[in-house]
């Protein structure tokens, strides 16, 4: 049975996400996760999808090959309630959504610390979404950035991917920054957001 297949089927029975750590047995799972959410398969994109997967594949094998304590990458695995004996005997594991988290420099933003907690690659796959899994993997970012001893956490999006900027409304994230370049003044393309979070007060109001 497919991979699709599969997972439509845990789908289809009561089924809960557990967020872990992603390893190196995730890698293609993972992939294509990543490709699907940000690359488009329509025209002569379908030929050059497989290259593109695998490149981001070879980025993200090296990324989890990292051993710097401020570095996680995340999985979101399907787990089927007991009814869904059948896939638990298979032994094989279902992944929904990933994101990554690790330090970047304040520069050149102007701000009072040199480095912050900044989420990238937060994807779920196209089968999984509305189902709270984004939601769940940001939270425990957020959660690790505070062990990190960070308060304030940071993600860039498109000015036009509108779900994702609606998600990151409801999760809490506000405006930072615009950020331009060439690309946005001739060729119409969209700008980047960056936004932030403050960890402090969130927990306050909850």
């Amino acid at each position: 049975m497919s991979l699709e297949l599969e997972r439509s089927k845990y789908l289809s029975s009561p089924s809960h996400f557990l967020i872990r750590g992603a390893v190196s047995g995730d890698l293609m799972q993972l992939a294509e996760i990543l490709a699907l959410s940000f690359h488009s398969r329509e025209g002569i994109m379908e030929l050059v999808y497989p290259v593109l997967r695998l490149g981001i594949y070879e980025d993200l094998k090296n990324r989890l090959r990292s051993v710097s304590e401020h570095y996680i990458c995340l999985a979101a695995e399907l787990v089927p309630s007991k009814t869904g004996i059948e896939g638990q005997l298979s032994g094989k594991e279902y992944l929904a959504g990933t994101v990554e988290m690790a330090l970047r420099s304040h520069h050149p933003w102007p701000m009072s610390n040199s480095e912050y907690p900044y989420l990238s690659n937060l994807a779920v796959h196209p089968d999984c979404r509305r189902l709270g899994i984004a939601q769940q993997l940001l939270s425990n970012c957020e959660r690790r950035a505070l062990e990190w001893g960070f308060s304030d956490i940071y993600l860039h999006v498109l000015e036009n991917n509108h779900p994702a900027r609606k998600l990151y409304d409801r999760a809490g994230y506000k405006l930072h920054q615009i950020d331009w370049n060439w690309t946005c003044l001739f060729l119409g393309q969209p700008r980047r957001l960056f936004l932030r979070k403050n960890l402090i007060s969130s927990l306050n109001v909850h």
